[in-house]
């Protein structure tokens, strides 16, 4: 019996241990660069507020209708991806950055809806991720009208859909490589956008400085950043902003 109680104890102290590592690690996440955050909150063009579950980004002139919800990449600051979309932003479409639960998207199961009402005036819906937050997005895409994937690629088969999609990946990502981008391009519509930035890393898409397996990039972020800015603008344009397809 005192045997049966001690290989009880050690089997509980060894899985408490697990969960408190796995915590910690979890938590550990790549902060985004404060200068690049600072440049977002100083352009009276963008209004940002943190609205407890996601990052609101918002214009404050002219709005088009469309709203982008955006899931981070595995253990990235959600105010990372800022930057990228200041210009997407300042253009008129919103952005809603999610906060996925313990920064991991797969633990994430809240549907797009509570997101969406952070922004109840748009009319038009896409969900968009980086890296492992692409491969979320794919899987809540039948609840969008677009997805957007940066520097990512799905997992499950929506080549059937209607959706609008654009995939913006880089030639020196060290983790979504150009192979495996074209390896998952099957399982995407026909009607796909496909735009591959030469230069740009998997750390290109956010500002939250080098990433562990990844390439040196051989372009600026600015420049990166630029011509991601210029894909997705171009994608909106094509979205249904008057009305959803849903």
């Amino acid at each position: 019996m005192n045997r049966a109680l001690r290989w009880t104890a050690w089997v509980v102290a060894v899985v408490v241990l697990i969960a408190v590592v796995f915590l910690v690690w979890a938590n550990i996440v790549m902060q985004g660069t404060r200068s690049a955050a600072l440049q977002v909150w100083r352009d009276d063009r963008v209004a940002v507020r943190d609205a407890g579950d996601a990052v609101v980004m918002t214009p404050t002139g002219t709005a088009n209708g469309v709203g982008i919800v955006f899931i981070p990449g595995a253990k990235v600051d959600p105010y990372a991806y800022m930057a990228t979309f200041r210009q997407v932003v300042a253009s008129g479409t919103t952005v809603v950055i999610t906060k996925p639960t313990l920064h991991l998207a797969f633990f994430d199961t809240r549907p797009l809806s509570t997101f969406e009402s952070h922004a109840p005036d748009v009319r038009s819906w896409a969900v968009g991720g980086h890296s492992l937050g692409g491969v979320r997005a794919c899987q809540l895409a039948k609840d969008a009208d677009g997805l957007l994937l940066l520097g990512s690629y799905c997992a499950n088969d929506i080549s059937r859909s209607y959706i609008q999609v654009l995939s913006v990946s880089g030639s020196r990502d060290g983790l979504s490589t150009p192979a495996k981008v074209d390896a998952a391009r099957h399982l995407l519509p026909s009607t796909a956008t496909m735009t591959e930035i030469n230069g740009a890393n998997h750390a290109a898409f956010g500002a939250y400085g080098d990433q562990p397996g990844d390439r040196t990039a051989t372009i600026s972020p600015a420049d990166a950043r630029s011509q991601i800015t210029a894909a997705v603008e171009r994608w909106v344009s094509a979205l249904p902003a008057g009305s959803s397809l849903r």
